[in-house]
């Protein structure tokens, strides 16, 4: 692998997220669709891919932070 991978979009999600809890905008323990308070136009395509690997809205943000990989099979 080179330094040039390409990041799974679902990993940039999780970047956000993680971002917005390190700012204390939300919480891990706050359910998924809070986020989409601040994804507002971007967040039908982000609920898409969510529900697709599996989560449904009312599990805890923290749960979306813990994934280490975003293979899809």
């Amino acid at each position: 692998m080179t330094n040039q991978a390409v990041m799974h979009p679902m990993e940039k999600l999780q970047r956000q997220v993680g971002s917005l809890v390190k700012a204390d905008i939300i919480k891990p323990t706050d359910s998924l669709w809070k986020i989409a308070l601040v994804f507002g136009k971007d967040w039908t395509y982000w609920k898409g891919e969510l529900l697709e690997f599996g989560f449904s809205m009312q599990d805890p943000v923290s749960e979306l932070l813990t994934v280490e990989a975003w293979d899809e099979e």
